[in-house]
């Protein structure tokens, strides 16, 4: 598991989180596939750069 990612089947149905978070990893990857930059899904879902890059390692890792 990528550190800084969450699976809890009380959260999300289970879905990958940003861990603390209700933010979906494909939500974040979702956006910065779509064209968004990485400020505009820090400020849109107020995470942090070193959680984008955590949601980015764990899709790749899946």
């Amino acid at each position: 598991m990528t550190e800084g990612i969450s699976i809890d089947p009380a959260v999300c149905h289970g879905s990958p989180v940003i861990a603390g978070t209700r933010v979906l990893v494909s939500t974040v990857v979702g956006a910065l596939a779509g064209g968004d930059s990485r400020e505009d899904v820090e400020r849109d879902y107020s995470i942090t750069s070193d959680q984008i890059s955590a949601a980015i390692n764990f899709a790749s890792d899946n």
